[in-house]
């Protein structure tokens, strides 16, 4: 019986939310671990047990509340399939077993969801002094292996321009990573930046299973907007397949680049400067947040540039520097002196 109502609620996942095959299976064996731990079926669980599984993922296997939130959800999604009278879960468990399942998530027993991001504080902004240090060493690396005669210049000057895009557009590792050449589009708004006015994120964050979420950046640092011309023009071309693959970030064998070398690039660059361990690429995304509204953009502009759904995550990753601050203060104070006067 126990199956079958996994089985069921998998047919329903993906035929009428249409989520993903690892998300179902996800899900499923998180359903499992919870009747393993109660050492009960899902027609005998209680509130008490979801109370008793939250202190465990708390006190004994240390859980993030993020994490914590996301188990609670699948229980109460799948609590919700098999009290519903549409399936015929309750009225088959009542004939068989004598009893019948019921909602064990309730507001007074799991984690309320406030905002969408929940990271580590010490994933912060980069300051404006690190993102130049860091983008002049990735430079540097260019010269260096030019200069020593090495095969690795052209990947050198790819991460380089990479790393240029992922602060000047605010991107994700992932999203960076799925970008093709086709993704740039033309601005009317802002015809001095050519075909490179606007940028098509295809494979923004997923949510709850769902298929990526698409969003269009618009090109907002002309700097930025140069460094990708210049290496469309005279350095992807130099890569084998350039002419036959469609990946803006190319390998030496034609393939496309891994989140996983986006981040261990970066983390041979920070660990050469003597940055932090705890800065990891999405600080630049953090840094591109923290420094447009430091400039006077509208936090909602910003907001659905970054594919943020509430303006409470934008706050999050906004780390305005001592010196910001003390110049709106001053803003305000010279506003309020020359009212009064």
């Amino acid at each position: 019986m126990f199956e079958a109502m996994l089985e069921g609620w998998a047919r329903q996942q993906r035929g009428g939310r249409r989520l993903q095959p690892k998300t179902i299976s996800g899900r499923q064996q998180l359903v499992r671990r919870f009747s393993q731990y109660t050492n009960a079926y899902p027609w005998q669980w209680s509130a008490a047990d979801m109370d008793e599984w939250t202190t465990h993922l708390i006190g004994e296997l240390r859980r993030a509340e993020s994490t914590i939130r996301g188990y609670q959800t699948a229980m109460r999604l799948f609590c919700d399939y098999i009290t519903s009278p549409h399936y015929q879960w309750p009225q088959e468990c009542e004939s068989r077993f004598g009893t019948h399942p019921v909602q064990i998530c309730h507001e007074w027993n799991t984690a309320a969801h406030l905002v969408d991001y929940e990271g580590g504080p010490e994933r912060r902004p980069m300051t404006r002094e690190e993102i130049q240090h860091f983008l002049d060493y990735a430079d540097d690396q260019v010269e260096r292996a030019v200069r020593l005669g090495r095969k690795g210049a052209l990947a050198a000057y790819r991460d380089a321009t990479m790393f240029k895009v992922i602060y000047g557009w605010g991107l994700r590792c992932t999203e960076t990573s799925k970008l093709d050449i086709t993704d740039f589009y033309r601005n009317p708004k802002a015809p001095e930046l050519g075909r490179l006015g606007s940028l098509h994120v295809r494979y923004g964050k997923r949510t709850r299973g769902s298929a990526p979420r698409r969003r269009m950046v618009l090109s907002v640092m002309p700097w930025a907007v140069e460094a990708v011309e210049d290496y469309l023009a005279n350095i992807r071309p130099r890569y084998r397949f350039a002419g036959d693959r469609q990946a803006l970030w190319l390998t030496e064998r034609g393939g496309r680049l891994k989140v996983r070398e986006i981040e261990e690039r970066f983390a041979t660059y920070r660990d050469a400067l003597g940055l932090e361990k705890a800065l990891v690429p999405h600080c630049l995304r953090h840094s591109h947040v923290t420094h447009q509204i430091e400039d006077g953009a509208d936090p909602v502009f910003v907001q659905n540039q970054v594919g943020h759904r509430y303006a409470s995550t934008t706050a999050l990753y906004t780390g305005v520097s001592g010196d910001f601050m003390n110049t709106m203060m001053r803003k305000v104070l010279d506003r309020t002196l020359n009212g009064g006067q």
